[in-house]
């Protein structure tokens, strides 16, 4: 892992109100050590980063540990619910609880178009010391590189999670098996037409708000009370539809849902029929499926719906033996009908 030690911009003018990152205070001077020490290491400063080396020693785990990597690149920046600071530690965080980890350490990279605003950055490392006090994390190494203007969206962030898993954790969607319950933690569809609405400018009744949020409290919940389960995702990019089609090529049966069961915000929906969108494929940012058999259903949503983060979970399908289609929807005539899978994505740059 590599340090916050290079690559960095500063503001044009000293002192001045109207600061601003730049291509010549990227190189490695007296600016740029400035700017890390007095812009962006105060935010998230702990023992891990106080030495300013090239690597973050950690302490010793006795046990496994999960890793995963991700990188967020939405547009706008901010938008009702979150920023693109706190959606970064929240996705990492939830990629590691959804896998059975309790979130330990992330790293922190940057990429910074030349002529961001000082100020927005300053806002984002904010933000994202808030996200990573509310679920326990450190952020203990990073990196920040300038490109040219028009080479980035203003602002990138590539994360690193590192936690520590706890046995047992769940096998995972190959271990599906034929008359398994699938749940969702609460509403879906919301972050996608948040960011959406926010890109474009909707004027509508009841505003769009993202769900960006922490999943690792719920997961842990479930863990602790030895909930029996088969699989976790965190249904991002795609919606649950994606993570619907990837369970059942893994487990070979097909999964059904029951479009009425659907928890979708009626803000969601309007502006989802509006748009010709099926929520289904809508990205999510706090909120998960989950895989569990049949006995367990009860006492998960009970604890899901004593958590704030998914106290909207529900029971929306099943696994079936496999049939035609790898997912079927029920509509409101009562027919199955299948799940088509979309070859893209319906929404550009949502996380």
């Amino acid at each position: 892992m590599t340090s916050i030690t290079t690559g960095l911009a500063c503001p044009v003018h000293e002192g001045s109100r109207n600061e601003w990152i730049t291509l010549a205070h990227g190189e490695g001077g007296r600016l740029m050590r400035r700017l890390i020490q007095e812009r962006i290491m105060p935010p998230v400063e702990n023992e891990f980063l106080r030495p300013a080396g090239d690597a973050a020693v950690l302490p010793p785990i006795k046990g496994r540990l999960a890793m995963s990597t991700d990188s967020f690149v939405v547009s706008p920046l901010f938008f009702p619910g979150g920023d693109i600071g706190s959606l970064a530690v929240y996705g990492t965080v939830n990629d590691l609880a959804v896998a059975g980890a309790v979130p330990r350490w992330i790293s922190l990279a940057f990429i910074l178009e030349e002529g961001l605003d000082l100020d927005t950055l300053e806002h984002v490392l904010a933000s994202v010391s808030a996200a990573a006090k509310r679920v326990g994390v450190a952020v203990v190494t990073g990196d920040t590189k300038v490109v040219p203007r028009g080479a980035a969206d203003k602002l990138f962030i590539n994360t690193t999670g590192i936690g520590e898993m706890v046995d047992p954790a769940p096998p995972g969607p190959s271990a599906l098996q034929v008359g398994d319950e699938l749940l969702v933690s609460g509403p879906i569809g919301c972050h996608g037409m948040a960011v959406l609405g926010a890109r474009e400018g909707f004027a509508l009744d009841s505003p769009l708000r993202s769900d960006s949020a922490p999943l690792n409290a719920a997961v842990a919940a479930l863990m602790q009370h030895n909930v029996q389960l088969r699989a976790m995702r965190d249904a991002t990019r795609g919606g649950i539809g994606a993570v619907l089609h990837e369970w059942s090529e893994s487990s070979g049966h097909t999964l059904a849902i029951d479009e009425q069961r659907l928890p979708v915000l009626p803000e969601v929906r309007g502006a989802c029929e509006l748009l010709g969108l099926d929520p289904v494929h809508v990205a999510n940012e706090g909120t998960m499926l989950l895989a569990l058999p049949h006995e367990a259903v009860k006492l998960a949503l009970a604890i899901l719906r004593a958590v704030p983060e998914t106290q909207g979970a529900v029971q929306i399908g099943r696994v079936l033996a496999r049939g035609v289609a790898n997912v079927v929807v029920s509509r409101g005539v009562g027919r199955e009908v299948p799940l088509d899978e979309p070859l893209g994505a319906p929404l550009p740059r949502i996380c």
